[in-house]
């Protein structure tokens, strides 16, 4: 038996319930997302933000040129 002492679930935590969604619901949701200009616009943010971060292809070697 666990002492009210050493319980790991204080009662200051809430305790947690299972939540349950509607697919149909969800799937109208994200559809309509998706059509939205803001969901546009994010896609183009992700593009832009992995391009800053993309390693840069090595230039080709110069050759030295003699004079």
């Amino acid at each position: 038996m666990i002492s009210p002492a050493t319980d790991p679930t204080p009662a200051s935590f809430p305790l947690i319930a299972e939540v349950r969604y509607s697919l149909p619901d969800l799937l109208r949701e994200v559809q309509l997302e998706r059509n939205s200009p803001a969901f546009a616009t994010e896609k183009l943010d992700q593009l832009e933000i992995a391009k800053l971060f993309q390693k840069n292809r090595p230039r080709r070697a110069s050759r030295n040129r003699k004079q």
